[in-house]
């Protein structure tokens, strides 16, 4: 037999010696390396592993900031944050969302708007995000849920604290609401810094000042065990809550405002011209702000909506009128300041105006006419024949353009989101929007506050200021001051420096604002009815129209719809030697504003000049 076809046993044993040592190397290696980690977590790291064992884990919760509150001029409190029981799902944590649904509603009242709201909430959140069932529970619900709370994993009640208004509908314009976050607002803002949150303020002051009253949201990390209970809290880093506000605003006056419109709807703005604080803000009829907070029923919502009266519509930064008369002493300085009229010419009224070569007849409110008219007579007895001449003399551009500084057309820049600007007309105006030309007969209707001409009460009552201060423009401002966290930290929002107006005689001034004060103390004055011992005021009345009349028709309230008759309007500052008060009053469909919104407007005054002492000994007449 060959050589080779003998084994080399030796060989071979050396061969497996060295393979086992090997092999056993790598065992030992391998072993002594599970050892190390072995003793590094259970030995080095044991106190950290202990926690998350036993089917422990951390999790991080966000904790929500505290809302700042509202406040009026008074300390009385606008809007607060009330603690609360809420019924709340971890979806993560349950095993059958519907039928645990079902079974909760057998022990608490569960309707079928807040399953809508529930599952519409699922798909905005996280599975791991708590999501409320019911809200406002009540202690005898948290009982009945507590004795069965081992039946529904995942399900917690949780206290939260839930935005209120104590101030009800009187307030709902002016402070808003909060309500939950919708899918586009989560698109623009911090979803960091809102985690945890859940609403949003949605309209007024809380939307407007929306980062100053969410504050900063806070961190916990937890320990929790296998259903998502709290074992308990790791590290804590509390939230910054928010800034509170406190306003220009007097809560009293402006419920007493609300209260003088009765059945009757429109706005209410009062302003001192000293500062351009916004004593009142009044859009009637109001709303109650608290059922929004939560989620308004579909039946509630569909009410306010279908109303008649539009609840929702805030008419005094939103509502655009006709001025109607108001504007007269505006225009009537407007003329005298062109070299247009003097105070004391005199134009003859027979109860209609003609332009040259033309029949159209344009109507006095009087049928008879007001005969020979100085200003004077032509602002205490509002005598419309006498603007329609002075319009047509002064011609459009030079009355748009005086009456463009006193803020008619544009926006107060009001410290609150929704204004509307109103329209100033113009030739410029027309041409550009409507490409057509500007007629002489639109510059007469001009002239009375009618026409294309819109204002809102919030531009009446600056405009009105402006001309108790013989000029000076002040930004309507709604918050006096912000206040920290801590008493020493407190802010002043930034007024803007109040605007001069150009250079006006003030001989002029003085006589626009005597003849105002002859429109409540004048034997003939519009207004006269709310003359009043106490102070002196100086005021003007409007109406305007809704619909035009025809040449060959008569105006008559009584056999006119009531949604088809004038608005009354009033302006007015008080008292007359050093101003503390501005208002513009609008009651819709209301006729006349002597009769309807002037008496409006002597209530907010007196409440406001009186029963606050606001008066100094020299104020009386």
């Amino acid at each position: 037999m060959p050589e080779s076809s003998f084994k080399d046993h030796v060989r071979e044993s050396r061969t497996l010696t060295s393979r086992v040592i090997i092999s056993a190397a790598v065992v030992l290696i391998l072993l002594g390396t599970l050892v190390l980690r072995l003793a590094h977590l259970q030995i080095t790291n044991h106190s950290h592993f202990t926690t998350l064992s036993h089917e422990n884990r951390v999790k991080l919760l966000p904790l929500p900031p505290t809302r700042g509150l509202i406040y009026d001029r008074n300390g009385v409190i606008l809007a607060q944050n009330l603690p609360t029981h809420s019924l709340e799902i971890t979806p993560e944590q349950v095993r059958d969302i519907d039928q645990t649904l079902a079974d909760l509603a057998k022990i608490i009242t569960i309707s079928e708007d807040n399953l809508k709201r529930f599952h519409r909430l699922r798909k905005q959140k996280r599975r791991f995000d708590s999501i409320p069932i019911r809200v406002r529970l009540d202690e005898r619900e948290v009982a009945r849920f507590a004795v069965n709370r081992h039946r529904f994993p995942g399900v917690e009640i949780q206290a939260r604290l839930l935005r209120n208004y104590p101030q009800g509908e009187s307030m709902a314009h002016l402070v808003g609401y909060v309500a939950r976050i919708n899918q586009q607002e989560l698109e623009r803002i911090d979803t960091s810094n809102y985690a945890g949150t859940s609403h949003i303020g949605k309209t007024g002051l809380e939307k407007s000042y929306e980062d100053i009253l969410h504050g900063t949201v806070g961190m916990q990390q937890v320990e929790v065990n296998a259903t998502g209970r709290i074992i308990r809290v790791l590290e804590n880093y509390p939230p910054i809550p928010g800034q509170d506000i406190h306003l220009h605003i007097d809560a009293s006056l402006q419920a007493i405002a609300a209260e003088a419109f009765g059945e009757k709807n429109g706005a209410a703005v009062a302003i001192d011209p000293n500062t351009g604080g916004v004593l009142a803000l009044v859009s009637k009829p109001g709303f109650n702000p608290n059922l929004f907070v939560e989620g308004i029923s579909s039946a509630a919502y569909s009410a306010l909506q279908q109303s008649d009266d539009n609840p929702l519509f805030d008419r005094a930064l939103r509502g655009q009128y006709p001025p109607g008369s108001t504007t007269k002493p505006f225009v009537a300085l407007a003329g005298l300041e062109t070299g247009t009229i003097t105070y004391t010419e005199k134009k003859f009224c027979p109860g209609f105006y003609q332009l040259p070569k033309h029949e159209h007849r344009y109507r006095d409110w009087k049928k008879q006419g007001h005969g020979y008219t100085d200003m004077e007579k032509s602002i205490v007895e509002s005598c419309d024949v006498y603007y329609y001449d002075l319009a047509h003399d002064m011609g459009i551009d030079k009355m748009s353009r005086f009456l463009r500084p006193f803020g008619f057309g544009q926006k107060s820049m009001i410290d609150i989101t929704g204004e509307l600007r109103g329209l100033l007309p113009s030739r410029e105006w027309k041409e550009s929007t409507r490409n057509i030309a500007w007629y002489p007969g639109e510059t007469l209707i001009t002239g009375i506050g009618q026409g294309y001409f819109l204002t809102t009460p919030l531009q009446l009552a600056s405009a009105t200021a402006t001309l108790a201060t013989h000029g000076i423009l002040r930004t309507p401002r709604v918050v006096a001051q912000i206040t920290g966290t801590a008493p020493s930290e407190t802010e002043k929002p930034l007024q803007p420096e109040p605007t001069q107006l150009p250079a006006i005689n003030q001989k002029n001034w003085d006589d626009i604002i005597f003849a105002m004060t002859q429109v409540v103390e004048g034997v003939r004055g519009t207004a006269r009815h709310i003359r009043t011992e106490e102070y002196r005021i100086a005021a003007k009345t409007g109406t305007a129209q809704v619909f035009t009349v025809k040449q060959d028709e008569e105006y008559d309230a009584e056999t006119v719809a009531e949604k088809m008759r004038d608005h009354a309007l009033f302006i007015a500052f008080a008292p007359v030697k050093e101003p503390q008060i501005a208002i513009a009053v609008i009651v819709e469909h209301g006729g006349h504003g002597g009769a309807v919104a002037a008496p409006i407007a002597r209530t907010i005054m007196d409440h406001y000049l009186l029963d606050n002492k606001q008066l100094t000994p020299g104020d009386q007449p």
